[in-house]
């Protein structure tokens, strides 16, 4: 079955996870629902010659920051899920819903907080035909539309907490990676699992240096699938060709280590592979890259070839 979620004061939350917060809406596992978002504070809309969607301006009027963070609509609640099971969220499909996106760079903030005195905003033309976004230098870029926040919500004991950081929950992972056609796994931490999204990319780079990438308004497709075969603690994807272990912490070299001793352990898992075997093909064939290093806790992400773990992939 397909379900579809607008964007609204009543099905977003401004700034925050919170296992507490209600569904607002609940399917079975392996439907299909298709997410509407909306990006950034009213500083950020254009003043004239863009289309800016009404739910975007009903959510400024109606829906007040609760915390310092994104405006993510959700959650989701699938039935039968729960706490250690885990959540397939293959990402179907991922649109743009406006003609423009914004950047901002700001002081005291991003890879280098010291080396820019002033806040700059720009906003970034979007043609959904040609697929690029019109840089202020005239430069085209291609554009690769993702969420930069998925998650479910966090451990009940945690509380409420901001969008901001990303955790075992994922959240604002912005990886680069999860466009269209390919799927994320998430641990489930709460009955029902309550997936949220938000925070949309027309394109990023790896690392997202100045905090922000072309931040716009998404439409997202979903198929949402309980997975009670798996039992990892820690957010993977995969794409087609690669699988992807992740670690996020404030320090980086732990980044590393995380995401890389999942991958070992993803390659015993999925090869047969020993340990020592496992770690040999990490140096030879993965591949680490920064995902973020604004979040606070900053990402790591290796990726390693399906065909090298199974040939017949």
């Amino acid at each position: 079955m397909k379900h579809h979620v607008a964007a609204s004061s009543k099905t977003c939350a401004w700034g925050y996870f919170d296992a507490a917060r209600e569904p607002v809406l609940t399917i079975d596992s392996g439907d299909t629902v298709v997410i509407d978002t909306v990006s950034g504070p009213v500083e950020v809309l254009p003043k004239e010659g863009f289309t800016i969607l009404p739910e975007h301006l009903e959510i400024h009027e109606n829906c007040r920051p609760i915390m310092q963070g994104h405006i993510l609509t959700g959650p989701v609640a699938v039935r039968g899920a729960k706490p250690g099971q885990v959540l397939e969220v293959k990402i179907l499909d991922v649109e743009l819903r406006q003609d423009w996106g914004y950047n901002v760079i700001r002081p005291l903030a991003g890879t280098l907080p010291y080396d820019f005195e002033t806040s700059r905003m720009i906003t970034i033309p979007l043609d959904k035909q040609g697929n690029v976004g019109r840089l202020p230098w005239g430069l085209d870029l291609p554009l690769a539309p993702f969420f930069g926040v998925m998650g479910v919500a966090p451990p009940p004991n945690w509380g409420r907490i901001t969008s901001i950081m990303p955790r075992s929950h994922a959240g604002n992972i912005d990886n680069k990676e999860l466009v269209a056609g390919t799927t994320l796994y998430l641990p489930i931490f709460n009955e029902g699992a309550l997936f949220s999204c938000g925070d949309g990319h027309g394109a990023q780079g790896d690392g997202e240096v100045c905090i922000t990438a072309i931040e716009t308004a998404l439409r997202g497709t979903f198929q949402l699938t309980v997975r009670d075969d798996l039992d990892f603690v820690y957010p993977r994807a995969e794409t087609p060709t690669h699988y992807i272990t992740m670690g996020m912490d404030p320090d980086l070299d732990q980044c590393t280590v995380m995401a890389l001793r999942d991958m070992i352990v993803l390659l015993g898992e999925k090869g047969g592979l020993s340990r020592e075997d496992a770690y040999t093909l990490c140096s030879l064939a993965g591949d680490l890259r920064i995902t973020q290093t604004v979040n606070g806790c900053k990402g790591v992400h290796m990726m390693m070839a399906k065909t090298l773990v199974d040939p017949a992939v």
